[in-house]
């Protein structure tokens, strides 16, 4: 008699049953959150490879990122839709055995801040994530053994199976993709549309004040603070972001804006530009660019498109990038001049989550967002 991997009935609930279905929408939850942003689980797989001494393969980290992402979110639906149960759960028994490893490793040995096991939707230190990950291993061992005990065949694959596997697939993949070539399908990050970049920008002593920035110098490994002022970390080939660091605020912890939001800063030739931008009254659009080479013809051809528009409205266009920027510079698209400003490539990434794309602000509220994919090119 064979069975329907797809059937259930209330008189076929156990523990087993419970354990699968829990452990397949924590599979599916943490996948589906870290597959609509392909770019940021990207950051997290190239901390680790960096960590774990793997770092020739960061050039690897999209196609890693899309293809870890989806066979997560597709071990997940077929634990739900009980797809092949034995096999599925022997994955998910190696998969938990080694995750706990890491994150046991990451939280002694290896110092990681956030294991990224649920991207940014759900921040997790290493030790809580340790102790998640030992729970669904003992779900994965209760999964594993009831569908032993039921004696349900690794193989062979039926169609119904088959088109399932390959319709979880093409789902998770289709989705990573989508999310990487535009923009995360759900903007968990601090510069969501509809962020007050003006306000939260704002504080006694100001932001520049207040925080720190610890790099790596990527020469010694050895580790330096700069004020937010100090533009010498522009230098990407030297400098890796590390973390930031607050003076004591002056504000109950309730009141202050986020630690990245108050990292927002601009700098031109003339200092600390920030709220020559923040406070502008009006539209400002911020043409972004994480380096100045990946302005391509196209991508160029977008941006004066927007500059074309930006003239006809009387609304202000300016250009950021991490690329360091010597003395006062513009940037000329469609004969209109745009000023150039520098900005920290953590920063840049962490509100815009593609290379090259634009940052819309009305009144220094975030009202747009764009990947340069998305952006039309007005006749």
């Amino acid at each position: 008699m064979k069975t329907n991997p797809f059937h259930f009935s209330p008189s076929s609930f156990n523990w087993a049953t419970a354990s699968r279905l829990l452990l397949g929408l924590t599979f599916i939850f943490s996948g589906f959150v870290k597959t609509i942003d392909p770019l940021g689980t990207a950051l997290k797989i190239t901390e680790y490879l960096n960590v774990y001494g793997f770092g020739a393969l960061t050039d690897l980290r999209i196609p890693l990122s899309i293809a870890f992402c989806a066979a997560e979110l597709i071990v997940g639906l077929m634990l739900v839709f009980g797809v092949k149960t034995r096999l599925v759960s022997i994955v998910a028994l190696l998969v938990m055995s080694f995750f706990s490893v890491v994150t046991l490793l990451s939280a002694t040995l290896l110092p990681v801040e956030d294991c990224g096991c649920f991207g940014d939707a759900l921040k997790m230190s290493p030790w809580a994530s340790f102790g998640k990950n030992v729970v669904l291993w003992a779900l994965a061992l209760i999964v594993w053994r009831d569908a032993r005990r039921r004696k349900l065949n690794i193989l062979p694959v039926t169609p119904r199976e088959l088109t399932a596997t390959l319709l979880f697939a093409c789902m998770a993949v289709g989705l990573g993709i989508q999310c990487y070539r535009h923009l995360p399908l759900i903007d968990f990050l601090p510069y969501k549309k509809g962020v007050n970049l003006r306000a939260a920008t704002q504080g006694e002593g100001g932001a520049a004040e207040e925080m720190r920035m610890i790099y790596r110098d990527l020469r010694d490994g050895s580790l330096r603070e700069f004020a937010v002022s100090d533009t010498t970390w522009y230098d990407s080939s030297r400098w890796e972001f590390v973390e930031s660091v607050e003076s004591p605020a002056t504000t109950p912890a309730s009141d202050q804006p986020a630690m990245s939001l108050r990292e927002f800063a601009l700098f031109n030739a003339a200092g600390d530009a920030t709220r020559d931008i923040v406070d502008f009254d009006g539209r400002v659009y911020m043409l972004c660019a994480s380096r100045l080479d990946l302005v391509t013809p196209a991508c160029a051809e977008r941006f004066a498109s927007v500059a074309t528009r930006a003239a006809q409205e009387g609304a202000r266009i300016v250009l950021l990038t991490s690329t360091p920027l010597s003395g006062a510079e513009t940037v000329t698209f469609a004969g209109h001049p745009v000023e150039a400003y520098n900005i920290d490539a953590t920063t840049m990434i962490t509100m815009l989550r593609a290379p090259t794309g634009i940052v819309v602000l009305e009144n220094g509220v975030i009202v747009d967002k764009k990947n340069i994919r998305d952006l039309k090119v007005e006749s």
